[in-house]
């Protein structure tokens, strides 16, 4: 087994040998384009996340600019929407749902090191995959660390250090990232604290299959 397997097999692996440098130049000279197209060309820009990204769902937008290591690591389910500078260490799979909302300067990490120096200094790393469910929104600063799963309706508070598995539905905040309460059917009125929606339509048509 090559290293190149050895890191789709979450293996320790040696990131400069067995092609793995020119598969991370590929997704570069990807990202550089995608980075660098005119705003207006938006159909163009979804197209070439189409072809590196290794599956992307139904209305997905992902503002620039945008850095990853491999990207055919990361699926993407629909309506998924990434707000500007996200990061994402893709050495292992990275699954994200439907309706997922990422703020900005959002870090998704898989990749690690050994903790003792001889051990890390080898050059050996690892990638444990990350999992983000349905509904979740993962707030501005967040940053994901190897092998967590986030529940569906989770909700991530702004510059959480998420280290543990978030369970589904409830607001997590913190560094360590610690459930902070559930979300309720309470909470479906207000759109910022106790301010209460001034509009009829702000239910989703499927709202009602969410409620806990």
């Amino acid at each position: 087994m090559d290293h190149s397997q050895r890191m789709r097999a979450g293996l320790p692996y040696q990131a400069w040998k067995d092609g793995l440098p020119q598969q991370r130049l590929e997704a570069k000279k990807k990202l550089h384009v995608f980075n660098n197209m005119p705003p207006e060309e938006q159909e163009a820009s979804m197209a070439l996340l189409r072809g590196l990204l290794g599956r992307v769902g139904k209305n997905p937008w992902i503002e620039s600019p945008f850095r990853c290591d491999y990207g055919d690591n990361i699926s993407v389910g629909d309506n998924f929407y990434a707000n500007y500078n996200l990061i994402i260490l893709d050495n292992a799979p990275v699954t994200i749902g439907d309706n997922v909302f990422i703020a900005p300067n959002v870090s998704i990490f898989t990749a690690g090191h050994p903790l003792h120096p001889q051990a890390r200094n080898s050059g050996y790393e690892y990638g444990r995959p990350i999992v983000i469910g349905n509904n979740v929104w993962i707030g501005g600063g967040v940053i994901l660390l190897p092998g967590v799963t986030v529940g569906d309706n989770a909700v991530i508070a702004a510059g959480s250090v998420v280290g543990r598995d978030v369970p589904p539905g409830v607001v997590a905040a913190g560094n360590p990232c610690r459930v902070v309460r559930e979300i309720t059917c309470a909470d479906r009125d207000f759109y910022w604290r106790d301010l209460a929606f001034d509009v009829e339509d702000y239910l989703a048509p499927d709202a009602h299959s969410q409620e806990k």
